[in-house]
């Protein structure tokens, strides 16, 4: 399927004005005016999102520019870990006519994608870079990853997916709809970004880390997780090596490429290092720490006796994470194969994943830079999404 570029497509995006240069370079120099705003924290502690976060959902490709919108339909899939919590058949955005080996896809979308994307990447970092500052939080580390797996579609009671038929599958009617994005991929398709993504994109083996990750409440912050990260040590103990607040999501975009295998997600965020903590403190988590026992017959790989999974009233494990991870990586790019095993002690949930992660580390830099022009982060954006789509999207269809 023919991949239509903007100027020729019909749709509420074509009508947005390409960014320049002169347009965007005011959001570096001036003094951005916070506004409050409700805040976007799960209150389960899981995921954050700082109070300006934007989020949102666009398409590339869902018209093929002949008025054969009816390809793109909406197709139902099974998702162990959706119809657990919710008993629903999420959908996901596909071409029915696509021909996987003639299609070609034609023009640039990776400029298309940029240009989508480049306006609220300098807002969302500019923003979040003056919250932060205003608020004197040295030890923050920002971070841009891409993330790729499908867009799942969810309904609601307002809207039912039974009644998005072919001829509704509008980007209008699909940005009303609840949405995730599903990260977990075939081990196919991991396997070959290993063996030929790899050497073929120039990236170098880095490191491999075997990682508990011990999730913690904290009553005095209840709108963030203390993520303790552990080794294991000889004697099968942890070893806490480092101790910080979960991501606050500043940026995310999903994009759905139904002339591609897989969709993207863009993300921007930042960490903040725990450093305010008192010697007293820092022993209580310690002790967390020490209590679990290594179990690998149980999700998360990590149990706690009875009695031992809180200290008083502060600090209560609510999740562990398992991870293998394998990371290569270049000058501007680390690229981050992960193995998974989660268990959520809240709710009960479990579930092992395979993902693929790429750490866009030479965008942050030039986002950070002193005089960031903004035509040059535009085209280190092109350069990254044009990556993205000629390695990253291909796969075997793993969703039925």
């Amino acid at each position: 399927m023919a991949y239509i570029p903007p100027h020729k497509r019909h749709s509420k995006y074509s009508e947005r004005p390409t960014p320049t240069p002169e347009s965007l370079v005011p959001l570096f120099k001036r003094n951005v005016q916070l506004r409050a705003s409700k805040s976007n924290a799960d209150r389960s502690g899981k995921i954050v999102y700082s109070n300006y976060a934007i989020s949102r959902w666009f398409a590339v490709g869902l018209d093929d520019g002949n008025g054969d919108a009816s390809a793109a339909h909406l197709k139902p899939v099974s998702v162990e870990s959706v119809g657990r919590k919710t008993g629903e058949k999420p959908v996901i955005l596909v071409k029915s006519n696509l021909d996987k080996e003639n299609n070609e896809v034609k023009g640039n979308p990776w400029s298309s994608i940029a240009e989508n994307v480049l306006p609220d990447l300098l807002s969302s970092f500019e923003i979040a870079r003056a919250e932060t500052e205003s608020d004197d939080l040295k030890e923050v580390k920002a971070g841009m990853v891409a993330r790729f797996g499908k867009v799942l579609f969810h309904g609601s009671p307002s809207v039912n997916l039974e009644g998005v038929g072919k001829d509704c599958v509008t980007e209008t009617t699909l940005s009303n709809l609840k949405r995730s994005f599903y990260t977990s991929l075939p081990a196919s398709y991991v396997g070959n970004v290993m063996a030929e993504v790899v050497p073929k994109i120039g990236l170098d083996f880095a490191e491999v880390k075997d990682i508990y990750h011990v999730k913690l409440s904290d009553s005095t912050r209840p709108d963030s997780t203390i993520s303790c990260k552990c080794s294991l040590k000889d004697d099968k103990k942890l070893q806490l090596y480092k101790a910080e607040l979960n991501p606050v999501r500043d940026m995310v975009v999903d994009i759905s490429c139904p002339d591609m295998d897989l969709d993207l997600r863009l993300m921007l965020c930042h960490k903040r290092i725990l450093t305010s903590l008192t010697d007293d403190e820092m022993q209580s988590i310690r002790n967390l720490i020490d209590s679990a026992v290594l179990d690998p017959d149980v999700k998360g790989g990590l149990r706690w006796p009875l009695g031992k999974a809180s200290t008083g009233n502060r600090f209560s494990v609510v999740g562990v994470w398992h991870t293998m991870v394998t990371s290569y990586q270049n000058s501007s790019i680390r690229l981050k194969v992960r193995y998974a095993d989660r268990f959520d002690f809240r709710t009960g949930y479990g579930e092992t994943s395979k993902e693929v992660v790429l750490k866009l580390k030479g965008m942050v830099s030039g986002l950070l830079g002193q005089e960031a022009e903004t035509n040059v982060i535009s085209d280190m954006l092109k350069d990254a999404l044009r990556l993205i789509w000629q390695h990253f999207l291909c796969c075997e269809p793993y969703l039925t």
